[in-house]
């Protein structure tokens, strides 16, 4: 591939940190050198091959390229490198081995206050920034105005930005580095910290910059803004790639390692309470994990497992292709390996760019029916039988606009009805599809679900 189609080109880059217990042992690391210099190795005593510091891989070895204009998601948990190797990327941070190549001017949002001066007013800081990101002072006062509209923070504009709030610096950080065109644009999880309609706005000016041509690399704990926003994403683990390609494929491997992370965690804790009171629980069922699925698509505990997830009519016939007003009735079959209780077996319907429209479980009925009082037990409530097979009907109108849909289908085991402690024992992506299509002459609606609104007209 030509060079003038990467945007960012990432070589085998390493990073290393350097820990350190005390403050003092930071001095002597940096005394050491000259110690060594003057003093013969024998006679420097503990001087002569001490070390005092640890060193901590923040990154190892990674590698991956980005086509100018495509959109890159960066995943992983706390600690993973996420922020190390955007700040490599954007200048802010050299890495110890390897090296990078950025094609084109840069704006990076990493944390929040970085580059302003808090004694600067927010007008002053703006063209400062401005300047410093290459653009000359008569450029940024001609952006000034769509800047301060789009910040849209009014008189504390003009107010040092020490005294801004953390909601407001972003405010006025995202504008700044999206106002100015940048080729490639560069957030990290800053936006977290914004009201949900700039928030709103925040990923509509990035999905407009996309259509522009700029880059964008995108570092988030929200799974449907990755998917929404990206087109590829990379997952990150120690400091190691462990997935890299289309944003759907590599969520999936990450929520697959949140929940190995999870289940090790659980059963190292049941390991303990066991090894510390052996007794005390007579006759609990021993847990048998069935083993990991060879499907890419699903995960889980598989002590349950989701069979053939089917889509049938109003008249029980399998179908795929609905019209507004239309049943819809989706059959999960789910096999029991163990004796368990506590179950929901659950439904997540995306349309084909990944947006989530609707989530519901059985536990979700279970919980209306009980803050209704009902005395009736339900799925939750009920233990289930080492061997059982058993099928989840799920039942609904089409109200979704026009689009092709795919079926999650998942069972867990919820530790209290209000999903506060759950397990997942068997997910499934890609369990089943369906179409929703209108009638232009009959019955037309625009959107991704039917408002069923109503039009009046009045004097």
């Amino acid at each position: 591939m030509s060079s003038e189609n990467i945007a960012i080109e990432v070589g085998e880059i390493s990073k290393v940190f350097h820990v350190y217990e005390k403050p003092a042992h930071r001095l002597a690391q940096m005394l050491l050198p000259q110690v060594r210099k003057i003093v013969p190795v024998g006679a420097a005593g503990r001087w002569g091959n001490s070390r005092f510091s640890k060193e901590f891989w923040a990154l190892r070895d990674l590698s991956f390229e980005v086509k100018k204009g495509d959109s890159l998601g960066i995943i992983g948990r706390n600690g993973s490198g996420k922020s190390t190797l955007l700040q490599i990327i954007a200048g802010t941070l050299m890495p110890t081995t390897g090296t990078v190549r950025v094609n084109g001017r840069v704006a990076a949002l990493l944390e929040l206050g970085s580059g302003f001066n808090p004694e600067f007013s927010g007008r002053e800081n703006v063209i400062l920034n401005g300047m410093i990101l290459g653009l000359t002072q008569r450029e940024m006062l001609e952006r000034f105005d769509d800047i301060a509209a789009f910040a849209d923070i009014g008189e504390f504009l003009d107010q040092p930005v020490k005294t801004y709030s953390s909601g407001m610096m972003l405010r006025l950080a995202f504008a700044v580095q999206t106002q100015i065109k940048p080729d490639i644009l560069i957030v990290d999880e800053a936006l977290s910290v914004g009201d949900a309609l700039f928030q709103k706005r925040c990923f509509q000016q990035m999905e407009s910059l996309r259509n522009e041509g700029c880059t964008l690399l995108f570092v988030s704990h929200d799974q449907e803004s990755i998917r929404t926003l990206t087109s590829h994403a990379l997952l990150l683990r120690d400091g190691v790639a462990r997935a890299y390609g289309l944003s759907s494929e590599v969520l999936l491997d990450y929520r697959r390692q949140l929940h190995d992370d999870e289940s090790t965690y659980y059963k190292s804790l049941i390991k303990d309470v066991a090894q510390q009171n052996v007794s005390s629980t007579p006759g609990l069922p021993a847990i048998r994990v069935q083993g990991a699925v060879e499907d890419r698509f699903s995960f889980g505990d598989m002590e349950c497992t989701i069979g053939e997830v089917m889509v049938f009519d109003a008249e029980g016939n399998e179908c795929s292709y609905f019209y507004p007003g239309d049943r819809i009735r989706v059959q999960v079959a789910v096999s029991v390996h163990r004796e368990i209780s506590g179950l929901n077996v659950n439904l997540r319907i995306r349309n084909k760019e990944g947006v989530k429209m609707y989530s519901w479980g059985t536990l979700n009925q279970d919980l209306t029916a009980f803050a209704a009082g009902s005395t009736v037990p339900g799925v939750w409530d009920r233990t289930f039988k080492e061997g059982e097979s058993f099928f989840a009907y799920f039942e609904f109108d089409c109200s979704l606009g026009m689009n092709f849909y795919e079926v999650q289908a998942s069972v867990s085991q919820e530790g209290d009805r209000y999903y506060g402690a759950q397990r997942i024992l068997h997910w499934r992506d890609e369990a089943a599809f369906f179409q929703a299509t209108v009638r232009p002459r009959e019955y037309s609606f625009g959107g991704v679900v039917d408002l069923k609104m109503k039009a009046s007209i009045g004097v």
